[in-house]
């Protein structure tokens, strides 16, 4: 058997962790270290306000009120994760999917908790 690789442990984001399934959070919001979490999102560009829909194990469902060019639903978006979990804008950047309705939005230095949390709270506010 070949010696560990030394170095940085990869991460896939896709898959979630032995924590996620351990504390019953939907398999969208997932822990890729102790200190940062990744959230799949299903983003709705051009909407009236922004909101958030649903929340389910495929992805959090959020409204967005910027129109989907030149990257402005995107900026929307992260502003307004941002403004929803109380973090400043730069702990919120797109993982993958910057040109996709489904996303990976990365939040650094948050637990799985605390963004399940307030993602909770704010689905529940707008019902």
């Amino acid at each position: 058997m070949p010696p560990a690789k030394r170095g940085k442990a990869k991460v896939d984001p896709s898959k979630p962790t032995e924590s996620a399934k351990a504390n019953n959070f939907p398999s969208c919001i997932r822990s890729l270290t102790p200190s940062s979490v990744a959230i799949t999102i299903h983003a709705k560009p051009g909407s009236k306000t922004a909101s958030v829909t649903d929340i389910s194990d495929e992805a959090v469902g959020v409204q967005i009120d910027a129109p989907a060019r030149d990257g402005e639903a995107n900026a929307a978006l992260l502003d307004y994760i941002s403004s929803v979990l109380g973090v400043k804008r730069r702990q919120v950047s797109i993982g993958t999917g910057s040109k996709s309705r489904d996303k990976t939005v990365i939040v650094e230095d948050a637990t799985m908790q605390y963004v399940f949390d307030a993602l909770e709270k704010v689905s529940k506010d707008q019902r």
